[in-house]
């Protein structure tokens, strides 16, 4: 009888659904399993490759899979899609994950510890944070647009709103919206409050790590991008080229070419997003400054302004960045600018 070789697993709540195969790819078994049974099942299997759809919990299966000896592999969801039959179901994924493991040519995700996924908490928090705050300052601004009040854009501009609804503007309100404004002032102090304390927690890690300080010698990466990077970015050696890892926060032009005719349209967005919005935030500052001030003499940066729009000069700098990134986390050495070449 043949053995098993490879088990696609699909993983969800309470529900699992398992599908083995053996080295020639011919089915095994196709089974449902509890979430309380699942590593007793696996931990009766032989040592086998274990492959499962990169999403939610799965890092925490892969290691649980990981100590009873199996060898796990994690997929994109993109990457096995081509591979469900017709009709979706948890048995036809489960196939579907079995085979697209089983391509010689497939990539694979890398498995997180619990440290990485703890320290990428606080940046996945302060945005959870920053969301709400948005919300509430274009909450505001809506309500007193109703009372015709035109209040300023952006977060700057809070102290100035609060000011206008305790003085006399505010005596202008229904006396039953007073309280409401300033129940949603207070929440927005709150959030305020709680997001200082967070860059304060990651101005305090970029300090105290090796790798964030490295990556802040690069112009337009601050402490909130450097550990980020750190705590969400896989090992540098995961990929061959910088290339590669720009492709992977999405960076890379999106490409639609055939026939020989090479056709380049906008970024793919195709990558981990939290990077790289902060590497284009990071890099438009670069950019702005650049505008103001003025390029260094002959630097790349230079001719890409001279002919290029802002904002498309701020992307392709967020993937120079990229790559930058990458080379400084694989030799671990601290940035070097470029120097101009002599005229």
């Amino acid at each position: 009888m043949s053995e098993v070789t490879t088990i696609g697993l699909d993983i969800a709540k309470n529900v699992f659904h398992a599908h083995g195969a053996d080295a020639s790819g011919r089915a095994l078994f196709s089974r449902k399993i509890s979430r309380t049974k699942l590593l007793e099942f696996f931990a009766r299997q032989p040592r086998c490759m274990v492959a499962l759809e990169a999403c939610g919990g799965a890092h925490h299966w892969a290691r649980e899979l990981t100590l009873l000896g199996h060898e796990v592999k994690l997929i994109p969801p993109a990457y096995v899609k081509p591979f469900v039959k017709r009709n979706k179901n948890d048995a036809v994924d489960a196939e579907a994950i079995c085979e697209a493991a089983q391509r010689p040519s497939m990539r694979f995700v890398a498995i997180k510890s619990e440290a990485q996924q703890a320290s990428a908490l606080v940046f996945r928090t302060r945005d959870l944070l920053v969301r709400q705050r948005t919300q509430l300052i274009n909450a505001i601004r809506g309500h007193l647009t109703e009372y015709g009040w035109i209040a300023p854009k952006g977060p700057s501009h809070i102290a100035l709103l609060s000011d206008m609804l305790e003085g006399e503007m505010g005596s202008s309100l229904p006396e039953a919206a007073r309280p409401m404004f300033r129940t949603m002032l207070d929440l927005l102090g709150q959030l305020n409050t709680k997001i200082g304390e967070l860059d304060k927690e990651i101005a305090r890690r970029a300090r105290e790590d090796t790798v964030a300080r490295r990556l802040m010698t690069i112009p337009g990466v601050g402490p909130i991008t450097a550990t980020a990077i750190a705590a969400l970015a896989p090992p540098a050696e995961t990929f061959a080229k910088g290339r590669d890892f720009a492709a992977w926060l999405g960076l890379a032009p999106r490409q639609i070419s055939t026939g020989g005719k090479q056709k380049l349209g906008s970024i793919t967005k195709m990558g981990e997003r939290t990077l790289r919005r902060l590497l284009i935030i990071g890099c438009s500052a670069v950019v702005l400054q650049a505008s103001k001030r003025g390029a260094p003499a002959g630097s790349w940066l230079e001719q890409m302004m001279a002919r290029k729009p802002r904002m498309l000069v701020t992307v392709a700098l967020a993937n120079k960045t990229a790559r930058i990134v990458w080379a400084l986390l694989l030799k671990q050495e601290d940035y070097k600018a470029p120097v101009a070449a002599a005229a």
